[in-house]
Formats: C-alpha cells, structure tokens, sequence
C-alpha cells in the first residue's frame, strides 16, 4: 500500500477545521486520524503558538479555532487551491507533451 505521510501543517490545517465550532480530543483523534500522543503533541503546539484555545464546559474541555488561527486555515487554504490549479495545469501540460510524442 502506497499511502503517503501528511505533513505537521496539513495535520495542523485540518485540526484548525476541526475545531473552527470546538471540538473534544477525542473528536479530533478520530476525525484528523491521529492517535492520542500525536494529537497532543499538535493540539498543544496549537495552543501555545495562540491558534487553538482550550474552553472548559462543565467537566469537559472543548478545543476552538482562535480568529489567528481561523485566518491561517484560510491562507493555508487558499494556498494549496493554488499549488492544486499549478500542478494540474503542469501534469496536463506534460499529458499533452506526452501524448505529441
């Protein structure tokens, strides 16, 4: 099976999504596919770099997405829209290249 890695930022990118309306750990682990140590690892790096917070709902603790890090999901996003349009166009340019010879 040929899976590829996500990198740190895709992982953070997608926990960021997550947490946009809060989000438990546990619905972290589960929707980013993380397991228990790597989601702590993030969630914390998150926190102290002020794009996630903790918010204590009664015995439960609910992560949310702070506007700064709600704006670097979106740059984030719009970045990789724009790597996506260069590599489609570069791999049909090299289709069509392809298909001359």
């Amino acid at each position: 099976m040929n899976q590829k890695r996500r990198t740190n930022d895709i992982i953070a990118s997608e926990i960021l999504k997550l947490c946009m309306n809060g989000a438990s750990k546990t619905r972290i682990i589960h929707k980013a596919n993380l397991n228990f140590l790597s989601a702590k690892s993030h969630i914390e790096n998150l926190m102290n770099n002020g794009l996630m917070e903790a918010v204590p709902i009664g015995s439960k603790v609910i992560y949310r997405t702070t506007p700064k890090g709600a704006e670097l999901s979106l740059v984030f996003g719009q970045f990789h829209n724009e790597m996506d349009k260069l590599f489609d166009s570069s791999l049909n340019y090299v289709g069509e290249v392809r298909q001359r010879l």
